[in-house]
């Protein structure tokens, strides 16, 4: 398939946080809130780390072919279960909740950038195993969140009644109307209907969401060798009992994330604040806060409540109805996987720096945090119009307000700007200041005062002249907000919007393995790829 890539860094492109770049440029300012370098040498201290830790790495093992029960896998699958038993094997995880049919791109680029860094490490480290890993946020409740895809600017939604852990839900028949929404886009690309057979096999009435992801998931990237693990998971669960216990017990977590913010907040802005007890009540379709109050765990909404012993009694017969929310489900993650690199959005890096010390305080392994890799996809024809219009592929990545400003002050054959002008008022009010300092220096501030009240008209006049000018240009106007909103909707990245359901109808499965092919696994750029 052809196609070529080039690569801007994140800085460049206006759409991540400070703190992700800082992080990227390892700012000293965020090095006290994460423990190993995005370096070979940092895997190398967070294997040496692991190591140290006791995963329990048969029952790993054990729940996850119990989950695959049904799936035929891939060699790679069968020989990385395996290999996840030798203490030299280790997991390179993304995280991600089960949006319906994949959600937006980018959950398709961190479950690729997971195995390419996985593949680079076993060539970089050869004396170990790489294993990447899919983990599933399926007890996740946020239904507006992940119950829509975006296809070709359009929104479909899954309009269902049901509640709680959106992992646990079900097919039903509101969802099914949304393939065919998706076959009427999509049917006319040449890999259009392999794609809807795909999610018709993985979406059939009454599976619950969680299964269909997987399968979905297990589908697409199988012969990577990839695992999906769904926590979700009652045996797994029993292993995290301790770390559940010591929140029931000492709300431990909420002190140690408090006091990170206050320390984080003086340079960046924060993410997860976490609460007084950072675990939900699961229960059928229920995912409920747990709270304290007087010396009783309430969950108010399914009218519960114990006392201390009884909590614990509880955790130990049900761990599988303990949840953990934002601030500990990376451990739980960590203490079920042998983990060394942990691959996450901005967002998720962001809320991973606030919780170093939460992971110390647990006595879990904290592993390398890699920012995901993100891309822009765009054909040859978008391309060419970019170009035609006079840009390069990273100007485009400015507003579109701004674009046709540029493109205007290029192509105008008149003058737009006013810079002599203004020059010359500044000349002037020198000479004045001169000669009023002479008379009395207390002349020059109000001298000054004056110079500021003659530029300002001079601005507003270069604003309402480019105005006027930009009247003439209705067709380059046309065709950038056209391409903007093609590539860039709502003036949101693409990988953040779109689902990739057009993309793979068009290109097939090779698509899946051009984006593998640009991924990279330690080294951090932005990717621009145009499909020829």
């Amino acid at each position: 398939m052809e196609h070529h890539c080039s690569y801007i860094s994140y800085g460049g492109t206006g759409y991540f946080s400070k703190t992700v770049i800082d992080y990227l440029g390892r700012n000293e300012q965020l090095r006290p809130f994460y423990r190993y370098e995005a370096s070979v040498e940092g895997i190398q201290q967070a294997i040496n780390a692991r190591q140290a830790f006791d995963t329990n790495r048969p029952l790993l093992v054990t729940e996850l072919q119990k989950q695959y029960t049904g799936i035929t896998l891939s060699a790679r699958q069968e020989a990385n279960l395996h290999a996840l038993l030798s203490n030299d094997t280790f997991t390179v995880t993304t995280a991600h909740q089960p949006n319906i049919f994949t959600g937006p791109l980018y959950f398709i680029y961190k479950i690729l950038h997971a195995i390419k860094l996985a593949d680079e490490l076993k060539q970089q480290l050869p004396q170990y195993n790489f294993v990447p890993v899919y983990y599933m946020g399926s007890e996740d409740a946020d239904l507006d969140e992940l119950g829509y895809l975006n296809l070709d600017g359009q929104k479909l939604t899954w309009n269902t009644q049901q509640t709680g852990a959106v992992g646990r839900m079900k097919v039903d028949k509101a969802l099914l109307p949304i393939i065919e929404s998706i076959q009427g886009r999509i049917g006319v690309h040449p890999f259009g209907e392999d794609l809807v057979q795909l999610f018709r096999q993985a979406y059939t009435l009454g599976k619950t969401i969680q299964q269909a992801t997987l399968e979905l998931v297990n589908a697409l990237f199988n012969t990577y060798g990839l695992l999906v693990v769904i926590p979700d998971n009652a045996a797994l669960k029993a292993s995290f009992n301790r770390v559940v216990a010591k929140e029931l017990t000492e709300q431990f977590s909420h002190t140690i994330v408090a006091k990170t913010i206050e320390e984080l907040s003086r340079h960046y802005k924060v993410q997860a604040g976490g609460r007084e007890i950072n675990l939900f009540y699961l229960l059928d379709d229920k995912r409920e806060r747990i709270e304290l109050e007087e010396g009783k765990y309430l969950v108010r909404s399914l009218e519960l409540q114990w006392t201390k012993e009884q909590v614990l009694q509880e955790l130990e017969a049900h761990p599988e109805r303990f949840s953990a929310n934002v601030i500990l489900r990376g451990v739980f993650q960590e203490t079920i996987l042998p983990n060394i690199a942990f691959i996450g959005g901005g967002g998720e890096l962001a809320y991973w720096l606030e919780l170093k010390n939460v992971f110390e305080t647990a006595g879990v392994p904290y592993p390398v945090l890699v920012l995901r890799n993100s891309f822009l996809v765009l054909n040859q024809k978008q391309e060419d119009k970019i170009k035609d219009l006079g840009f390069c592929m990273q100007c485009f990545f400015a507003h579109a307000t701004n674009l046709l400003n540029e493109l205007v002050k290029k192509r105008s054959t008149r003058q737009l700007g006013l810079e002599k002008e203004r020059e010359a008022i500044t000349a002037l009010y020198s000479q004045l200041q001169a000669v009023t300092a002479s008379i009395d220096p207390t002349l020059q501030q109000h001298t000054e005062a004056l110079q500021t009240k003659a530029l300002k008209p001079l601005v507003e006049l270069e604003k309402k002249m480019l105005r006027a000018e930009k009247r003439k240009f209705e067709t380059e106007k046309e065709q950038i907000n056209k391409l903007k909103e093609a590539l860039f909707p709502h003036n949101s990245l693409q990988e953040r919007i779109d689902n990739f359901a057009v993309l793979y109808a068009i290109y097939g499965k090779e698509w899946l393995q051009v984006i593998y092919d640009h991924s990279k696994g330690l080294a951090q750029e932005f990717g621009v790829i145009t499909m020829k």
